[in-house]
């Protein structure tokens, strides 16, 4: 699989040629968001909360990378402050090189002082289904 991260307005994060590529290993967590009823006699019942019910945050790293990179991701998440969203490209080689593209916001992120001029960044972004 291959990712990008892209801008509101469909460019590359400032500063890189090409979309940037997270590391091997992504993880998408998935919860249905679900109101439940539950009675005396063990019956329960379960209704969506919502028209877009499912949460998901996805788990991104990016390590050992240049200085002056991460800096300019940490800058990009700085800049949307956990508020605006920017879509995040999902490219599965395995399914015919599709794409799935699906809006985000990133309210966390960790920056890692690795060696030298590398550091590493992890971030969680989490999925919003707004226009």
């Amino acid at each position: 699989m291959a990712f990008g991260i892209m801008q509101n307005n469909g460019s590359n994060i400032t500063g890189f040629s090409a979309p940037v590529q997270p590391d091997k290993g992504l993880k998408r967590a998935s919860k249905p968001k679900v109101h439940v009823v539950t009675f005396g006699d063990g019956y329960e019942q379960r209704l969506a909360d919502g028209i877009n019910n499912l949460e998901q945050t996805i788990s991104v790293s990016f390590s050992t990378r240049p200085k002056a990179e991460i800096d300019d991701l940490v800058a990009f998440f700085e800049s949307l402050g956990g508020v605006s969203k920017f879509r995040f490209d999902l490219e599965d080689s395995n399914a015919g090189s599709s794409t799935e593209t699906i809006k985000c916001v990133c309210d966390k992120w960790d920056q890692t002082w690795a060696y030298e001029n590398f550091y590493s960044l992890t971030a969680t972004f989490k999925r919003v289904y707004e226009a």
